[in-house]
């Protein structure tokens, strides 16, 4: 791509290494992005992560047709939003989020791939990304359905599933990782009915999984996060599960805050606790999960998030990880669309990393 300039620049700065690379093609802007979400202007929420120039926009993949201006309301919000930031807006791409940001890098590298090898003025560029990233779509579909298919083996008929945070459609592709099996489940007669964790502070459960199983016709029940342990005392859940942004070599593992109390509650109640997500989340040059860093946000979200008036006093201080660490200890599967491995985490991961791969004997 001769003549253009590339950026790579944090979009998240956390333990999922999640990042976007911007091309400017003249005075277009062209984001292949690996951090952005599924129905959200990411990038344009956190500008402070870019360049004041760059800090523009980011998308999932499901937000392609509005952005190459099949949807004008979209587009126009974008268009908005660029001349509030005094900045050139023309075109964005973006690429699909699997349900863990920081894996998109092998997206990334295809797309830049891509774009390497074709020549053309910009308009051609944009027209080459675009058939990538759906191609990229349809795989990450696909990788989500196996792991739907290897996690529905693990629920009977009418059990019940408690999950924490959001990994369905809504962030990666077709049925998601952690809500594929449920999703998979109800389009096959199977019902099963969930526990959706609230999800403090962002609410992402009450936001987008309450919302996501409700439109697909599954039977969801909305609780808080300090209630979990009274549903699995009472016998509602069979099985907790959940995705991951990264899984250490040990097979510790990175999700959002709030899944290790999860996990410990779990195991005193004898509930099995499984995590899901794809092969390009377990990261063998990872030892532990005190190997991965954890981004720390603004207190603000504790404070005064969601609420008309501050919910606590002013000034007072605030402590706001983003994720947390779940001992492989507490793990009882971890659900690939390779397979589902079992402990001893430290075998059973690297042999599905190396037949994944090819390289099993």
């Amino acid at each position: 791509m001769k003549g253009l300039r590339k950026y790579l620049t944090p979009f998240a700065p956390d333990q999922s290494g999640a990042v976007s690379v911007l091309y400017e093609l003249g005075g277009m802007l062209v984001i292949c992005d690996a951090g952005g979400c599924t129905g959200n202007v990411c990038g344009f929420d956190e500008p402070r992560w870019f360049e004041t120039r760059s800090a523009v926009f980011s998308a999932g993949l499901r937000d392609m047709d509005a952005i190459l201006g099949r949807d004008d309301r979209l587009v126009a919000k974008l268009a908005d939003a660029a001349e509030k930031l005094d900045v050139t807006f023309a075109a964005v791409i973006g690429t699909p989020v699997p349900a863990v940001i920081g894996t998109d890098y092998r997206a990334l590298e295809r797309m830049l791939a891509r774009a390497d090898r074709t020549a053309g003025p910009p308009e051609q560029i944009v027209q080459v990304l675009e058939r990538e990233c759906r191609a990229i779509h349809r795989e990450d579909g696909e990788m989500c359905r196996r792991i739907a298919e290897h996690g529905l083996t693990l629920v009977g008929e009418g059990d019940g599933i408690l999950t924490h945070c959001n990994a369905g459609a809504l962030a990666a592709s077709r049925y998601g990782t952690a809500l594929g099996p449920i999703l998979l489940g109800q389009e096959r007669g199977k019902k099963l009915r969930v526990f959706a964790d609230e999800t403090r502070p962002l609410l992402q459960g009450a936001r987008l999984t309450a919302w996501e199983l409700a439109r697909a016709g599954v039977e969801v029940t909305l609780i808080c996060d300090n209630m979990a342990s009274m549903v699995m005392k009472n016998g509602w859940v069979q099985a907790c599960f959940v995705g991951c942004d990264r899984v250490a070599a040990n097979g510790d593992t990175a999700n959002k805050i709030g899944t290790s109390g999860l996990a410990v509650l779990a195991r005193y109640y004898n509930v099995p606790f499984y995590v899901l997500g794809p092969t390009s989340t377990i990261d063998l040059d990872c030892p532990t999960g005190a190997d991965i860093p954890i981004e720390e946000r603004d207190g603000e979200e504790i404070r005064s998030l969601w609420y008309q008036e501050p919910m606590a006093p002013a000034g007072v201080r605030c402590w706001d990880p983003a994720f947390d660490v779940t001992d492989h200890s507490l793990i009882s599967a971890i659900v690939t669309e390779g397979g589902i491995c079992r402990p001893p985490f430290g075998e059973s991961l690297r042999e599905l990393v190396s037949r994944e791969k090819g390289d099993a004997p």
